[in-house]
């Protein structure tokens, strides 16, 4: 039998839904994954729970102020690092094999950025690294042959459907979308929706940002923006259908009018896994799909009237330049406005609709340059009035 060489994992955001769901994957395969390095946003007690059970090298918290305040609640006989440079160091670790990006928000792109740029292989859960600085960073993975594996569900699926195949061959990439909470609600009736009915997902349980992204579609908007990135297709190419069953995560088309999807109960620990073992399979403890249990399979269209995050998401990308990022760090700003009540849920799109009308586009930049526009829509959004 060969010997299990297991991969040495540096989880970055290990105390939100994700790096808990890997963490549980770690557990169920001691043999095959490793803890290398934890990180943790500003939730230290969690973080220290991690580290006593993972047994980490390093554990960094990104806050300095949160780590100033409750530094008491770090119980765990690991080294603490704090702060967004400490990234770099752990980086620079030859014994690191994966690095997960779990982040959530714009903090999450330098992270994913300078992991490439040590030539870590990547599993990216960050979104916004591809919708904020997706040219740079494909362009870095191309050019130095770089591994960037994707954990969404969406993108996990089409990444199975296009192993083996020709993307030249690839008519269209078809990402599926529950339709989140509001699906059936009418124009009016969106008006007066709070964050805690935004906030019960019908199908999937995630992050408080990623959960309202999804009672918007905005979720697939910027799905459409990393499928543009990370397959190389034309966006035309790129279409959304509304799947309220979550059982089809995504379809690929080619030319020939074939098409293959990936299925499944939904379940986060099946893309995470699969990100984590590539590329090989893994046995996991889940519910398997009985296709006889199954009653039904629908479709429909998205109300891009009701949801028009969806078509300022399209838009962006189609407009290129900086204007991506502008409209995810409005967004940012415009979820975290509605969450504490500052504005309805339909105020939302007109937020970063005023954003982007208000941005003066950067077609050549660098990281750097990009994130600083970003933190510009963010602040202008999080203070304008509507």
């Amino acid at each position: 039998m060969k010997e299990i060489i297991p991969k040495n994992i540096a989880l970055l955001g290990s105390t939100g839904s994700i790096g808990e769901n890997c963490l549980k994957i770690v557990q169920a395969h001691p043999d095959h994954f490793r803890i290398r390095y934890l990180s943790a946003h500003s939730n230290i007690r969690r973080l220290s729970e991690q580290c006593e059970i993972f047994k980490p090298k390093a554990a960094i918290v990104t806050h300095p102020h949160q780590l100033q305040k409750d530094r008491k609640l770090f119980q765990a006989s690991v080294p603490l690092l704090s702060g967004r440079e400490s990234f770099l160091t752990i980086f620079q670790d030859p014994e690191v094999d994966l690095v997960v990006n779990a982040i959530v928000g714009g903090a999450g792109v330098y992270p994913t950025y300078h992991a490439l740029q040590a030539e870590k292989a990547v599993a990216l859960a960050n979104k916004e690294s591809l919708v904020i600085a997706g040219r740079l960073i494909m362009k870095m993975v191309r050019e130095k042959s770089l591994t960037l594996l994707p954990i969404d569900s969406e993108h996990s699926a089409i990444f199975q459907c296009l192993l083996g195949e020709n993307r030249e061959q690839v008519r269209r990439i078809i990402l599926t979308a529950s339709g989140g909470p509001f699906r059936t609600f009418t124009a009016e009736q969106l008006k007066d929706v709070t964050p805690q009915q935004a906030l019960a997902h019908p199908t999937w349980n995630m992050g408080v940002k990623i959960t309202i992204d999804s009672a918007t579609l905005m979720n697939k908007g910027l799905e459409i923006i990393e499928a543009f990135w990370l397959y190389g297709v034309e966006l035309d190419k790129i279409q959304v259908v509304i799947h309220p069953q979550s059982i089809i995560h995504s379809l690929v088309e080619f030319v020939d009018g074939s098409v293959k999807a990936q299925l499944g109960y939904p379940d986060m620990r099946i893309p995470i896994q699969f990100a984590l073992s590539f590329p090989h399979r893994l046995p996991l403890d889940i519910t398997y799909l009985e296709l006889d249990h199954l009653r039904t399979l629908t479709f429909e269209k998205p109300d891009r009237q009701k949801f028009p995050c969806l078509e300022l998401a399209q838009e962006a990308i189609r407009h290129g330049a900086s204007h991506p990022a502008v409209m995810n760090a409005a967004n940012e700003a415009a979820v975290a406005r509605f969450i504490k009540g500052e504005i309805r849920f339909t105020d939302i799109p007109r937020l970063i609709e005023k954003t982007l009308q208000a941005h003066q586009p950067c077609s050549d930049f660098t990281l750097e340059q990009i994130m600083d526009i970003h933190d510009w829509a963010h602040d202008f959004a999080a203070h304008i009035s509507i």
